[in-house]
């Protein structure tokens, strides 16, 4: 077993609770927070694609950031996300988010003007030159629409600011092959973002996974990584059955941002957050939260 990185376990994707009027829900966050905690998660991503980060208003991430690491205390690492299209503000963001505490920054590439290896290249190593802390690199191609290939990573990994990787690109073999390259290295992170690889990819030796569902499970999502660490199969595989069932609640036959919705759904269900999105997504109607209130039942996930 390869020595464990810094960034490690069940790192939590948070939804972002807001109000019916689009401000941050402080109350509800901390509710949501403790929640994690209790779960015994490793780490709580803020600002990421479940937690609707493009579509936060920028006078409020900050503020989430900081209300994130007051609340957490240090019981768990805190990562935020840094998806700015420009690069200043990206920076500018991360050195913020550092003073506020913040153990790492989590970067995807900007997304509006198409890019070639070279200039993802030349980006990602301008704003690591600006980053006073760790940063992880995101790979999302569904929002992106660019893969960041592999051999880049390669071409920044050793950079003292860089961190590690979180890949969300829905390709096995892609996976595999990042594991295989780059997973051996404590000083190097590597996160796996697709659910159904996850197990596989703690296996082969990933230090960690990013699952939305730990929002409504967290208790299991920190178990995985537990179970695979100690060589419990078993274990593993009917904790991977769960969160899989769990998953499939909110995400089945649905886009990514009606999956989202309908995660939110499930946590209002639970009397946690409220069931409200940022624009420009949607809630869901009351007919579909109780279509997933029903499940939730069904699962033992409410009364």
């Amino acid at each position: 077993m390869k020595p464990k990185s810094p960034f490690h376990g069940a790192v939590i994707p948070l939804v972002t609770p807001v109000t019916p009027t689009g401000d941050l829900d402080e109350a509800a966050l901390d509710r949501l927070l403790e929640f994690q905690i209790a779960g015994g998660v490793e780490g709580i991503f803020v600002l990421g694609t479940t937690g609707e980060g493009p579509s936060v208003p920028r006078a409020a991430r900050l503020r989430l950031v900081q209300r994130t690491v007051a609340k957490v205390q240090k019981r768990a690492q805190v990562y935020a996300g840094i998806g700015d299209q420009c690069l200043a503000d990206s920076a500018l963001a991360a050195q913020e988010y550092f003073r506020a505490g913040v153990d790492a920054v989590v970067a995807q590439p900007p997304v509006y003007f198409p890019l070639q290896p070279h200039e993802l290249l030349a980006y990602f190593r301008s704003l690591l030159e600006q980053l006073p802390g760790p940063m992880i690199i995101y790979n999302i191609p569904a929002t992106t629409r660019v893969s960041i290939p592999l051999e880049l990573i390669g071409q920044l990994k050793g950079h003292p600011r860089l961190a590690g990787m979180k890949d969300s690109e829905n390709d096995p073999k892609r996976l595999e092959e990042l594991v295989k390259r780059y997973g051996g290295d404590p000083k190097f992170a590597v996160f796996m973002g697709v659910g159904a690889f996850m197990v596989q990819g703690l296996k082969l030796g990933a230090d960690g996974i990013v699952p939305s569902a730990g929002n409504l499970i967290p208790d299991v999502c920190h178990q995985i990584c537990a179970s695979v660490a100690r060589g419990d199969p078993a274990e593993t595989d009917r904790l991977a059955a769960r969160m899989k069932t769990v998953a499939g609640i909110y995400q089945q036959d649905r886009t990514l941002g009606q999956s989202l919705a309908a995660l939110k759904a499930t946590l209002h269900a639970k009397g946690i957050i409220g069931p409200h999105m940022l624009p420009p997504l949607l809630a869901l109607p009351e007919t579909e939260r109780q279509s997933i209130r029903t499940g939730m039942k069904a699962l033992g996930l409410l009364d």
